[in-house]
């Protein structure tokens, strides 16, 4: 992984084609929200479908607390939206099927030949897309549990909610006074 990709840097805001054939940036599709990025071997990969499965169990859970979840991955339009129905995945993939990310980044799975994937990685990143953590997957274990993206967005949501405890001396007065502009979603 590139040096600069660790807790406080920025991620680069790549623009790539997402599953209905629509360019996106990934500023675009986080907005001022806390987002998981998911970089991905694919639809081959048992690893990836086990980890997106979890998500997708969560998925009401993630889409409540004003998450956003994009899963990037080497697949083609047609293998990613099979990636995709195959987990119920209801965010959105984005296709790095020329690997601009893999190479960027440094992080071709150099072991697999036949594929040319991505070491699997997994980012919780802050607004901004500032880094947040880091996680290697190419191991299983060492991707991030639920319980371990739980404790990283309480995290950056406590950082980056000024209205995380509505008490908090002001705020009340604020809202009172008609500023909303500290409250999420009302600013």
């Amino acid at each position: 992984m590139r040096a600069d990709i660790v807790p406080g840097g920025v991620f680069p805001d790549y623009e790539l084609t997402d599953h209905t054939k629509a360019r996106r940036t990934l500023s675009d599709l986080q907005g001022g929200d806390p987002m998981v990025l998911i970089l991905s071997r694919g639809h081959f990969c048992p690893k990836d479908h086990q980890q997106h499965l979890q998500l997708a169990a969560h998925w009401a859970e993630i889409a409540v607390a004003y998450t956003k979840v994009v899963t990037i991955a080497t697949d083609n339009l047609f293998e990613l939206n099979e990636f995709r129905a195959a987990v119920g995945a209801q965010w959105t993939f984005l296709s790095d099927v020329g690997r601009k990310v893999q190479q960027d980044l440094d992080i071709q799975e150099y072991t697999d030949t036949t594929h040319d994937p991505m070491i699997p990685h997994t980012l919780v990143l802050k607004p901004g897309l500032v880094i947040h953590s880091v996680y290697n997957g190419y191991w299983y274990w060492g991707r991030p549990s639920i319980e371990d993206l739980r404790r990283d967005l309480r995290e950056v949501t406590r950082e980056v909610r000024p209205d995380w405890d509505p008490t908090v001396p002001g705020l009340r007065a604020a809202w009172d006074a008609g500023d909303h502009s500290q409250h999420y979603p009302y600013r």
